[in-house]
């Protein structure tokens, strides 16, 4: 780089040239401003992550959404973006606060939360995780002064929810009904905030009496879990008992039906057998008489041991005697 000079004339009239100051100062002046105005433009140049959405401000209004990427935004103080994360699922917590994630996980109480009334006038500390995750960004950075102040109203929607449930539905069966009744009403009252917050989950991490009379309800809990075990090995019992017994008497029923088919079947046969047999002895009575005769003996003579003797010239039967031995 050709430095710039100048012309100076000595005392003694001799001309001789030496660097400009000026102009090199000038010149210098002149590259550190384009620097300057380099290093300035360049940091417009920002980074959107998948998670996120940035939110363009110009001189402090809104001014546009942009998507995941890069992007370029005037620089500041025209304009400044706000990245906000809409995949990001964030937490509340009622009746505690976390202190340390752990391991171990480390806890503080926070009673004037977590202690509520119920239907029933009893007191019950309930201790509740809502999760939630920003939708609109636009509505979350410009309608939302101070989250924690939105998130309040949990507390305010589960103290109703708990208001109209009694003490041994809370501790027991009641709890998945509360969940879902408290993230339906939290879910209306954010919507009512437009604050651009959608409440993905609410999960009941503990709830139990006061410590005064945790015992007491420890008892009552156990007894009622007795209740429930002899409750459920009855009905297993009858369960297991009056099919059997049913089963029984179907068969029962079924047995006595077939047999009075059968008794029945057996009577009408006899009755039509017995009604031709009339008629044919009816129409001739002798040769009747003699073939049913005839039908009797071949039902009883094949039982019976028959022998064939010779008579003597007057009839008797004496050949007969002791046949069988023993004078049997």
């Amino acid at each position: 780089m050709k430095i710039p000079t100048r012309n100076v004339t000595m005392p003694n009239g001799e001309v001789i040239e030496v660097p400009d100051i000026g102009a090199i100062f000038r010149g210098a002046t002149k590259n550190v401003f384009f620097v300057i105005i380099a290093v300035w433009l360049a940091t417009g140049i920002y980074i959107v992550n998948a998670e996120q959405q940035g939110v363009i401000r110009r001189f402090g209004a809104f001014a546009r959404v942009t998507s995941p990427g890069i992007h370029y935004r005037l620089p500041w103080p025209i304009e400044r973006v706000d990245k906000v994360g809409v995949s990001t699922v964030r937490r509340a917590e009622i009746g505690f606060r976390t202190i340390d994630p752990g391991p171990p996980s480390k806890y503080r109480d926070m009673p004037e939360e977590s202690q509520m009334l119920t239907g029933n006038l009893n007191i019950v500390k309930v201790d509740m995780i809502i999760q939630y995750k920003i939708i609109d960004p636009v509505k979350f950075l410009f309608k939302v002064r101070d989250i924690e102040a939105t998130t309040r109203p949990i507390e305010a929607a589960l103290r109703q929810v708990v208001g109209k449930h009694e003490i041994d539905e809370i501790l027991t069966s009641g709890k998945g009904a509360i969940q879902v009744e408290t993230m339906e009403l939290l879910q209306k009252i954010v919507d009512s905030y437009d604050s651009g917050l959608k409440i993905v989950a609410v999960q009941l991490q503990d709830v139990h009496p006061p410590d005064a009379v945790v015992d007491a309800f420890k008892d009552v809990a156990s007894a009622r879990e007795d209740r429930e075990k002899l409750i459920n090995e009855a009905e297993a019992y009858r369960s297991d008992v009056i099919p059997r017994v049913r089963g029984k008497a179907a068969q029962l029923v079924k047995g006595a039906e077939a047999y009075a088919s059968e008794r029945v079947a057996k009577a009408e046969g006899d009755a039509s057998n017995f009604t031709q047999v009339l008629d044919q002895y009816r129409q001739a009575k002798d040769v009747t008489r003699k073939r049913m005769l005839l039908e009797t003996l071949e039902e009883v003579l094949p039982g019976l041991k028959k022998y064939i003797v010779k008579g003597d010239k007057n009839g008797g039967v004496l050949n007969l005697l002791n046949l069988q031995g023993g004078g049997k």
